[in-house]
């Protein structure tokens, strides 16, 4: 459920990567651009087509380790271009210090619950904490690998990248006086702003969404193993068709996502989402999709792994493969008391966050 709407999403990044690439024409206003192109109810799908095909090439072809060479020095060098970005937005838009205020001094009577809970789901969704790619991943780790010291890096990592991305997006949100939203409207609204003031801006910009789409390849990779495998080994066929077939599921679930939008074709078809105190709500198929795999499954993943490793692997069995018999260490009263409550009532807080008992 998550390829399905993470499918149309790419494709916007893939538009933009070619808008550039064509001189970077986005018109004076940038929010229209954006809403009439992710409206439209063809263009959108051409792009997602386009690189779901690429996708699943690279892995019938077996060449996705290019790809994540290529990723490893790409991606330094996009967090390099987000400092400057960040920098240079402060100088570029009048309002960007008071977002750069606004992003960094903490405003305590506007802290709540909710908040929190909130903000639990963004870094779960951003570490990807209850995907099944931490199932392809780990068929993947060598042996040699600390896995604890590995899980650091990688939270390390991905807080830095997030914190050095609102540096860029929020000043620049603010300096321009763009709607501050939510959602993926934020990186192709404020990015577009600063590269059209950037010196070589078009250059930076076709570099910028080119480098997230070796990001979204790499991350393609990890999250259409598990289906592809499901297919494979349910109907016994070999691994490039069932690569073909899953992709093809996954992209037609993305043309009902797409099309859901704004007066898309299927704008009317509504499903309902029960919220605490206020009832049923209707959300269109694509906000649906991303709410239902986000805020439910997403947690209860965690949630279900944490059981697992506590009641059916134990912690005797859990330790040995962490810690490699005992090379890396041991597990520590604390790695328990997180196994055993902290992941249970931080995942729950999200589960009842998003259906609004949190408020």
């Amino acid at each position: 459920m998550i390829d399905m709407y993470y499918i149309i999403v790419s494709g916007y990044v893939l538009k933009y990567a070619i808008t550039y690439l064509l001189g970077g024409h986005f018109g004076s206003d940038k929010a229209a651009y954006y809403m009439n192109f992710i409206f439209d109810p063809i263009e959108p799908l051409i792009y997602a087509g386009t690189l779901m095909i690429i996708i699943v090439l690279l892995l019938s072809k077996g060449i996705t380790e290019l790809v994540e060479k290529v990723t490893k020095i790409i991606m330094p060098l996009l967090f390099v271009l987000l400092l400057i970005c960040g920098f240079w937005a402060l100088f570029a838009f009048d309002g960007a210090i008071d977002g750069l205020k606004f992003y960094l001094i903490p405003d305590f009577s506007k802290f709540t619950w909710k908040t929190f809970a909130d903000a639990c789901m963004q870094v779960m969704f951003s570490v990807g904490i209850g995907w099944a790619i931490f199932v392809t991943l780990g068929a993947s780790v060598k042996d040699s690998a600390n896995i604890r010291k590995d899980s650091m890096m990688v939270t390390v990592c991905d807080t830095a990248v997030a914190l050095t991305a609102g540096f860029v997006v929020i000043p620049t949100v603010v300096g321009s006086g763009s709607e501050m939203a939510a959602g993926p409207s934020l990186i192709f609204l404020a990015m577009t702003e600063i590269f059209s003031k950037l010196p070589g801006g078009n250059i930076l910009g076709l570099f910028f969404f080119t480098a997230i789409i070796f990001a979204v390849l790499s991350t393609f990779f990890t999250i259409l193993e598990i289906p592809v495998k499901c297919v494979e080994e349910k109907f016994h066929i070999n691994h490039r068709k069932a690569t073909w077939i899953t992709a093809g599921l996954i992209f037609i679930g993305g043309i009902f996502c797409s099309l859901s939008q704004g007066m898309g074709l299927l704008s009317g078809l509504k499903l309902p989402w029960w919220s605490y105190g206020t009832g049923i709500s209707y959300y269109n198929i694509y906000d649906w999709v991303d709410c239902f795999s986000g805020y439910v499954l997403l947690p209860l993943g965690c949630l279900l792994t944490a059981f697992y490793c506590y009641k059916v692997w134990g912690f005797k069995g859990y330790e040995k493969e962490l810690t490699k018999d005992g090379r890396d260490g041991k597990l520590s009263m604390y790695d328990k008391i997180v196994m055993t409550v902290a992941v249970p009532i931080l995942t729950l807080i999200v589960i009842l966050n998003c259906f609004g008992f949190i408020k």
